[in-house]
């Protein structure tokens, strides 16, 4: 595990603050020394409080990224705890997200800890992609997934499914080109 970190992507049903719940967590390996990239974890889950309501009126599945069914009878995140605390502890030298605070953010508050966070790669790109919120704004907004992918990588055809293990496959090769450019310190 010497040159290895992690990569995590969650799916919820909304905004943490907002009472949101995680539906899916997505974690890959990402191997420093050579971009090497393996998914480790990647299942669907549920949360006590949770509501058919709540789900049924998700971003991620009035988007169609997500059915309902797939939530409703997924594992309780209680009996993955185990695992996922076993899989983030064994990276030592780090872990991060594309948009580290709010994956982070919402693992902290159901108890997850993290020996190492890595800064993050949505962040650490913002002033490297230049995309800007319109010709009169002068300051960068921090990239979505895929504007950070079409400018690391513009010769591929990404589009983000917005599914925990796929984007953090894809996100693990944004992280991999920070690395390399020296931008991303671990």
């Amino acid at each position: 595990m010497d040159n290895k970190i992690l990569i995590i992507d969650i799916e919820t049903t909304g905004f943490l603050n907002q009472g949101g719940h995680i539906a899916e967590i997505g974690m890959v390996e990402l191997d420093l020394r050579n971009g090497d990239k393996q998914i480790v974890f990647d299942k669907v889950c549920h949360e006590k409080g949770m509501t058919l309501e709540s789900v049924e009126n998700s971003w991620i599945v009035s988007n169609g990224y997500m059915t309902v069914d797939e939530i409703r009878y997924s594992k309780n995140l209680e009996h993955l705890r185990e695992e996922i605390q076993s899989i983030i502890s064994t990276y030592t030298l780090g872990a991060t997200a594309f948009n580290r605070s709010f994956d982070f953010d919402f693992l902290e508050s159901r108890n997850f800890s993290f020996p190492k966070k890595l800064d993050c790669p949505m962040q650490l790109s913002t002033n490297i992609c230049k995309v800007s919120w319109n010709k009169y704004y002068k300051k960068w907004k921090w990239p979505k997934v895929e504007e950070a992918y079409d400018f690391f990588f513009p010769d591929n055809d990404y589009t983000e499914i917005h599914r925990g293990a796929d984007d953090a496959f894809h996100e693990a090769d944004i992280v991999m080109e920070l690395y390399r450019r020296g931008v991303l310190k671990v």
